[in-house]
């Protein structure tokens, strides 16, 4: 065994990770980070999202006090960014997860989250308003909708190089190609270190305290079989390649407590011909986050989910399982030339699985979707539509009438060619079953007490996400409870 050169070993290499292991530096402690990958593919899930935090604010003034202080005066009058307070994250993750959020969890996560946002500029993570993904040009301003406002400089890819500059400067050492596979433990069940295996050898490295923070089992496709059920092998993987269950595996080898939603994940539409993982060029753009501006359909033509539910983020991470569950795992997103000029950037890339026809009997054809079945569908859809004004802004109640599944908000006839279809398949980003952690971010055993010196924050925390999720929750619970574990694992390290 190595000499105890650390104080922490933080094993995983993404959000997360960084952020507590940033955090336990702050405190003095030696710190090693742990990344299984190469260094060309470290950054975890973080590096294949849009970089977007949500987190509780006062409105676009206070957002420029400490988290924009850069916005000009013109950007500013450019924007219309409601107020998002403590109440409305909190109940936002209520609603969404049907209540079974950890109360004591959520509350953390939330009052937190803003104070954590400005922790990060401090280390030197940059962040600007999302004026592409979250708002719609209404006259001369950008209205912001769903509670989301803010993203990091560079998205993911700059918000990970950011924290990997800062882990640089401050002397954290990180080792790529070294995966953690075991804890090593004491006569009295505290953690004492890692047994880790480099790219030569298996070594044994001493700690006083070990954060996890390497992600959920989303890439180990016999978990999420044995977990989230049959068919979910078939998923595409929509970042790393590497998240497969380690830290999980190894605090349930020494007692420590499974919690959370186990047989439920985060999910999305996903570009039909995507990789079996993330690519790390085209990174969270084979996504199709555009779907309540149109309609979404199945092999059989049929719609099998309400796009207009709610606000895109809402409802985008569980409707990549609705389309698992189609034939052929598979669906089309269908748009006419009305809202064409609308759609996300992801839909413009080159690799993008699209059919364009004049006609919706030949789109069908083209996308080898039944005729009848489709024409049937968007006939009726047409017929169902109700005579409002259309507001992609607002949930503005434009919906349907005699249909099942009705569409709720944005319905717009389909009805001015060409057409254009996006086919779109199951992407699963992370899972939501994991371990069970105390308000210090520490790691609990089966009988509610911490293990000593252990751990957790980012995905392999359960507790917090139930069925959905609000996006830009993930990476905002990542960094709360990384800069919480940090900190929590550096104190008990002086100890």
């Amino acid at each position: 065994m190595t000499d105890r050169a650390y104080d922490v070993i933080v094993v995983g290499g993404g959000n997360a990770a960084l952020c507590a292991a940033l955090a336990a530096r702050e405190q003095g402690a030696r710190v090693l980070v742990l990344e299984k990958a190469a260094e060309v593919e470290r950054g975890g899930n973080s590096l294949f999202t849009a970089g977007a935090f949500r987190f509780a604010h006062r409105g676009l003034e206070d957002l420029r006090r400490d988290v924009l202080p850069d916005l000009t005066e013109a950007e500013a009058l450019a924007a219309e960014v409601p107020p998002y307070p403590e109440e409305a994250f909190y109940d936002d993750l209520m609603r969404l997860t049907d209540a079974c959020a950890n109360p004591d969890l959520a509350d953390l996560l939330v009052r937190r989250s803003r104070a954590t946002v400005v922790w990060m500029r401090s280390q030197g993570v940059r962040w600007i308003l999302m004026l592409s993904r979250q708002s719609f040009r209404v006259g001369e301003r950008h209205r912001f909708w769903g509670g989301l406002a803010v993203e990091a400089v560079g998205g993911g890819a700059g918000l990970v190089q950011a924290l990997y500059d800062r882990a640089a400067r401050v002397g954290v050492e990180v080792r790529y190609g070294t995966g953690a596979r075991r804890l090593l433990v004491d006569r009295r069940g505290a953690v004492t270190g890692v047994v880790a295996r480099g790219p030569e050898e298996f070594e044994e490295i001493a700690a006083r305290a070990v954060v996890l923070a390497c992600g959920g089992f989303e890439a180990n496709p016999e978990w999420r079989t044995r977990y989230l059920g049959p068919d979910w092998e078939l998923a595409r993987v929509r970042g790393t390649r590497h998240n497969t269950g380690d830290g999980i595996r190894m605090a349930l080898e020494i007692g420590a407590q499974p919690y959370g939603h186990w047989s439920s994940c985060h999910a999305v539409q996903w570009d039909l011909n995507a990789p079996e993982f993330g690519d790390r060029t085209v990174l969270d753009l084979f996504q199709k986050h555009s779907y309540p501006l149109g309609i979404v359909v199945n092999l059989r033509g049929e719609r099998f989910v309400d796009e207009g539910a709610d606000y895109r983020n809402y409802t985008y991470a569980r409707y990549g399982r609705e389309v698992l569950k189609q034939p052929g795992r598979a669906g089309w997103q269908i748009f006419d030339q009305k809202v064409v000029p609308l759609l996300r950037e992801e839909y413009r890339i080159r690799r993008v699985t699209k059919v364009e026809a004049g006609t919706i009997e030949e789109l069908a054809r083209r996308c080898e979707v039944d005729v009848a079945g489709l024409v049937r569908t968007v006939r009726e859809f047409n017929l169902a539509v109700e005579d409002k004004p259309f507001d992609p802004s607002v949930l503005d109640g434009k919906g349907t009438r005699g249909i099942t599944p009705p569409k709720s908000n944005w319905a717009q006839r389909l009805d001015s060619p060409p057409y254009v279809a996006y086919g779109v398949t199951c992407g699963i980003t992370f899972t939501f079953g994991g371990l069970r952690v105390n308000a210090d971010a520490a790691v609990l055993d089966t009988e509610d007490r911490p293990v000593p010196g252990l751990y957790a924050a980012g995905e392999l925390v359960g507790g917090l996400f139930y069925y959905n999720y609000p996006g830009g929750a993930g990476l905002m619970a990542g960094a709360t409870f990384g800069q919480l574990a940090g900190t929590g694992a550096a104190v008990f390290a002086r100890r």
